[in-house]
């Protein structure tokens, strides 16, 4: 297993480099055909590269990506290693070792009749090319299993936040900002009047709908030049939110932002990207999964609710049961101290292996 992780850790696959994420999906479905048996379908949309094996009629999704947010030469300051029992690397943890257990649990059991195997591209980046074919799939299976990493200690994710992403420009008017700034309309200034909108919007929302959606300004750009009134102002906006309600309350007070200058003027783009995942998309799954793991000898285990999302939301969005985080265990995902403890990584494949057989 350790020599598989370092195999798909030393092909580096930005999500943004379309070439590497194709390297990446080459070496990947080598490692899986290896291991299944069998060659998979190499899909390609929009210049992204996904890759899956279907095995007779599909009953359950196996669910992984192969992409990560570490940019090309990473490994030159983020080597591959494994150090008393911790392997590190660029995505090792999210989620090259989740692919890793996926491959030898399905290598252990005596048929594959019924799964499906996903592993797409573009997850880092809000799976674009990829969501429809995974809603597809979703809909003609009876579960889910996404092998994203688990929550902290081992703890399988049975919640997850919906997510929201927004671009907001303001247009404004330059002008000298020393001669005549009065004649600019600053669309700067703009845009710190949205930010401070923005803010008032996830406190509306919680006494709305609860506790629990974030709303926070992330990228944001204004200017051309030190001496002169910005015509343009740009800022990007990342929601989480609980629940489908608070998703929808965001999304309205979104569009009933408004400038303070009467002639600048607000463009907004984006809404709902990904759908939250209900704990009641999760409770029979994990149960299953919790009794499994008690009768193997690796339980009880334990779930949470987390901020992050995955491509399980779109999966349990369709109306399809959806168990996350059965991969790795480890910690530091998008971090500098991104790491897998190897002595989880058999446990966790019997536990999905014995899983996966249950419900073939």
């Amino acid at each position: 297993m350790l020599a598989d992780l370092e195999e798909l850790v030393t092909c580096e696959s930005y999500s943004a480099d379309h070439a590497a994420v194709a390297r990446s999906a080459r070496v990947v479905a080598d490692q899986g055909s290896r291991l299944l048996g069998a060659h998979p379908q190499t899909l390609v949309v929009n210049g992204v590269t996904h890759v899956q094996w279907t095995f007779g009629t599909p009953r359950v999704l196996l669910l992984g990506h192969h992409d990560t947010v570490w940019p090309i030469g990473s490994l030159a300051t983020h080597p591959w290693s494994v150090e008393q029992g911790i392997a590190r690397g660029p995505g090792v943890f999210d989620m090259k070792a989740g692919l890793v257990q996926m491959f030898h649990a399905l290598a252990s059991l005596p048929s594959l009749d019924g799964v499906c195997v996903l592993v797409t591209g573009d997850e880092e980046v809000g799976s674009d090319t990829s969501r429809d074919l995974i809603e597809d799939l979703a809909r003609r299976c009876a579960a889910t299993l996404v092998l994203e990493p688990s929550a902290p200690g081992g703890a399988l994710k049975t919640g997850r936040k919906g997510v929201s992403l927004y671009d907001l420009t303001l247009h404004g008017r330059a002008a000298h900002s020393g001669l005549e700034p009065e004649k600019g309309i600053n669309a700067a200034t703009e845009l710190a009047h949205q930010i401070l909108a923005l803010s008032r919007i996830a406190d509306t929302v919680t006494t709305q709908t609860g506790p629990g959606t974030t709303v926070t300004p992330t990228l944001l750009s204004a200017g051309t030049a030190n001496n002169t009134v910005p015509a343009r102002a740009d800022l990007s906006v990342d929601v989480r939110v609980p629940t489908t309600a608070a998703q929808e309350a965001v999304d309205q007070l979104v569009r009933t932002l408004r400038t303070e200058h009467p002639d600048a003027r607000l463009h907004i783009s984006g809404g709902p990207n990904r759908p939250p995942l209900d704990p009641d998309a999760s409770h029979k799954l994990f149960v299953l999964a919790d009794g499994i793991a008690s009768r193997i000898g690796s339980g009880p285990l334990r779930q949470a609710a987390v901020g992050g999302a995955s491509d399980g939301n779109y999966t349990a969005g369709v109306g399809c049961p959806t168990l996350d985080g059965l991969g790795a265990v480890g910690d530091g995902a998008h971090a500098d101290h991104e790491h897998v403890v190897t002595a989880a990584m058999p446990d966790r494949a019997r536990l999905l292996a014995h899983l996966v057989g249950a419900m073939q």
